[in-house]
């Protein structure tokens, strides 16, 4: 099974950015669509940003503006570029396709 690793996560202060990677062992994301996922403490699971297999992206109405989901396929990797992060933005980043498992994320913190 085709495993994803995510990173790029760290404690940033509001209105600073970061950019979330999503590396896959072998090329999926041409053929699956991919999710960024986050989840705070006490709440749900909540999908961010998709894009496409056609590399079309879509976003949560609370990042749109502020959060770009882009795709490098030569290097099997998608990216979350997180722009003008806010203390809400703060939870755990995971990305999925539908074949593939959660992994561990990466936490992500915006705090002064």
């Amino acid at each position: 099974q085709v495993q994803l690793v995510e990173s790029g996560g760290g404690l940033v202060q509001p209105g600073g950015s970061l950019r979330l990677s999503c590396a896959a062992s072998r090329s999926i994301f041409t053929i699956y669509d991919t999710g960024w996922y986050r989840q705070a403490p006490g709440k749900q699971r909540e999908l961010v940003a998709e894009i496409t297999s056609g590399g079309y992206p879509n976003y949560a109405y609370s990042v749109k503006g502020r959060f770009t989901i882009s795709r490098d396929n030569a290097k099997n990797t998608v990216y979350l570029q997180m722009n003008s992060l806010k203390p809400e933005d703060t939870a755990v980043y995971y990305c999925k396709t539908r074949s593939t498992s959660w992994g561990q994320g990466t936490q992500v913190t915006v705090s002064s």
